[in-house]
């Protein structure tokens, strides 16, 4: 989209309700990026209800950097976003990526997805979750390990009493179920003792 079009709009928006503040985004597509990426994108101008608009879009796991947030100086309320696109051989965003692959490890999706929602602070999505898997945990080990993360969940969230019940129940589960030396009773045991 034009950058005059663009700014119209959330002028024009802005306008309407002063009590918001205006973001604009301004990509920088670096064509050498886009054509040796994976990065699949479309230009969508003749199917706009705007055809002289340059609009593209992308999908959904496109990753751009921002560069720079500046306010606007007509606008104290408007603000520009300005983004780069990536790609697969970035760096740093490979960095990243391996990271949280590394801090969300889990024998599932669902297990990994509980862990990814605790890493950003979605507590009350990770606890539904956790709820449901332990609704359909079919093992001993499923459900202690379920426990130990709500407990995780509920220490991260100021709630010690219950984050001690649920490091008990898992405690409780692995102590029948596991040998008197494993070391998961030991993990069990300093979280409780760290509440």
């Amino acid at each position: 989209m034009e950058r005059k079009v663009g700014m119209e709009f959330v002028e024009r928006t802005m306008k309407k309700n002063q009590d918001i503040v205006g973001v604009i985004f301004i990509m920088t597509i670096d064509q050498i990026k886009i054509s040796t990426s994976n990065t699949p994108f479309a230009m969508i101008d003749e199917h706009s209800a705007i055809p002289s608009e340059q609009e593209i879009l992308f999908t959904m796991h496109t990753v751009f950097r921002v560069v720079e947030i500046k306010q606007t100086p007509k606008n104290n309320r408007l603000w520009e976003v300005h983004l780069t696109i990536t790609d697969e051989n970035d760096p740093q965003l490979s960095t990243l990526t391996n990271r949280i692959k590394e801090e969300v490890r889990g024998s599932t999706g669902w297990y990994r997805m509980g862990k990814l929602m605790l890493q950003l602070g979605h507590f009350n999505q990770a606890e539904e979750l956790y709820n449901e898997l332990l609704k359909n945990a079919s093992t001993d080990s499923d459900r202690a390990f379920i426990y130990h993360m709500l407990g995780y969940l509920k220490n991260n969230q100021g709630k010690y009493p219950e984050a001690i019940k649920f490091y008990e129940k898992s405690l409780t589960i692995r102590e029948i179920s596991l040998p008197a030396n494993h070391p998961s009773l030991t993990t069990s045991y300093n979280n409780i003792g760290s509440v």
